[in-house]
Parts: C-alpha cells; structure tokens; sequence
C-alpha cells in the first residue's frame, strides 16, 4: 500500500466532501482504539473543525484513559480540534432502570450492548446538528463488509466511511504513518460495548488477519471443503457471520407495490 497517498486521498475526499456538503467539519466518538484514533486524525489533517466525544458507558479505564490520551495528542497537533466529554453511564443506566426486568439477566447482554452504541449515535447526532458537523464512521472494510461487527443504528449510523475500504492490516499500517501513540497500536481491539476489556477476537473467535484472508478466500470463490485445520474452522466463522449480518450490509428491503394495485 503506497501509505502516504492513501493518507493524501482520504484527507482531500474527507475536505471535499464536508466543502462541498456546506458543513464546517466533523465530530466522532474516540474510543481509545485503532479504528477511531485513525479516522479523526485523517479528519483533524482537513483543517476543518474536528469535536471529539468522549462517551463513557461503564467504561474500562485502560480505554478511557487511551482515548483521552489520543485527544491531547490531537490537541498538541492540531489548532481546531475540541475535547467534548458527554458521560452516558447515568443515561443507560436509567434507560436500563425504565425497561421491563428480565429472568435472566444473560439474556439481554447483547441487546444491551447494542443499547451503548446507540446512545452514542444519538449523542453524536446531537453535536453534529448543533455545530454544523458530519458524524464520521470508523468502521473498517472487514467490519463493514465481511463480519458486519457492528451495530446497526450504533457505530453503524454515520455520514461518511473515510476507512471503510481499507483492511484492518492496513489501518494499522496508517496508524504508525501518522504516529498514533504507540499503547493505541499495540492495544488489541475491542469494540468496548461491554465495560470490560474482551477483545473483538474474544467475541469474533478469530483474528482480524484470519478474517481478512478468509474474506479473501470467499472473494476468489472458496469454499469450506477447499480447507482443513484452523483455516476451514475461521472460514466458518467468516462465512457464518457474513450471512448472518446481510442485513446490516444490504439496502434496507422496500415492500415495492405493483403498479396495478394503485
């Protein structure tokens, strides 16, 4: 990947789009990840108005602190960048406290997690109407595009992709480009819906390197009897939540009325 004019062409496709979308720049949610550390430098290097938000929700510390780590970094860097700090544990929490009890609490987990993303959407969609902003996405081409790891009207629910064509491999390869700090590049990834540190491979049960090949494999038209060992075991995996999450990547199905029934 030639690094550098990748960089170059994201940041002009980002200026372009936000010059030509009358908007004064961008806001995104900072994670203390790879993916979002990545995607608001790219915005900050526009010259436009860059609001980061901080949106804790039972956050583990070693992300919140990586992600105000990040924004200083920025700050040092760059003259209009903004730190916004928006504490969302009261909110769910509260949202939680309102909705009906369950049996067993296990049950809900993931529809709560789901429940995190979501608020931040909304908080984000806050700033971006009050400033004039667009809301910036940091979901990378294997999240959006193979696994579908990601929420739906959560992290999912932005304006523009600057980072969704590019590997999860080669984001990291951006990250050390720009001289993003070095605890974001070595952290494993986590998509931190949880309040603690399971990993995005925890969950997934593969690595982002096992996916990318294995979304390889089903680009070239493979399928699960052309592998053995680990390899057909996280081609599974792929193929599995690449069905499963269709909907997440698929326009949203019309019910198209016949002309003749008007």
């Amino acid at each position: 990947m030639q690094t550098e004019k990748v960089v170059d062409y994201i940041v002009h496709w980002l200026k372009e789009y936000a010059v030509n979308a009358n908007m004064k720049g961008f806001v995104i949610g900072i994670s203390g990840g790879i993916d979002s550390a990545v995607t608001s430098t790219l915005c900050a290097r526009t010259g436009l108005e860059l609001m980061c938000l901080e949106m804790p929700i039972h956050q583990a510390e070693t992300q919140a602190s990586r992600a105000s780590r990040h924004i200083d970094w920025l700050q040092a860097n760059f003259d209009q960048v903004k730190r916004q700090p928006v504490n969302l544990t009261p909110v769910f929490d509260s949202l939680v406290a309102s909705l009906p009890k369950v049996e067993n609490e296990e049950d809900r987990f993931m529809s709560l997690a789901n429940t995190r993303a979501r608020l931040r959407m909304t908080t984000l969609y806050y700033f971006a109407a009050l400033e004039g902003y667009l809301v910036a996405g940091t979901g990378n081409k294997v999240e959006d595009f193979g696994v579908g790891f990601y929420t739906k009207y959560g992290d999912g629910g932005v304006d523009l992709s600057p980072i969704a064509d590019l590997l999860k491999t080669q984001v990291y390869e951006i990250a050390k480009y720009l001289n993003i700090n070095t605890d974001i590049q070595k952290a494993a990834p986590t998509d931190g819906l949880w309040g603690d540190d399971r990993t995005d491979e925890d969950q997934i049960g593969a690595s982002y390197p096992e996916l990318e090949w294995a979304m390889k494999m089903q680009d070239e038209g493979k399928n699960e009897k052309d592998f053995t060992g680990r390899e057909k075991e996280v081609f599974l995996i792929y193929m599995k939540l690449n069905s499963a999450n269709k909907h997440k990547m698929n326009p949203i199905p019309v019910c198209e009325i016949p002309h003749s029934l008007f």
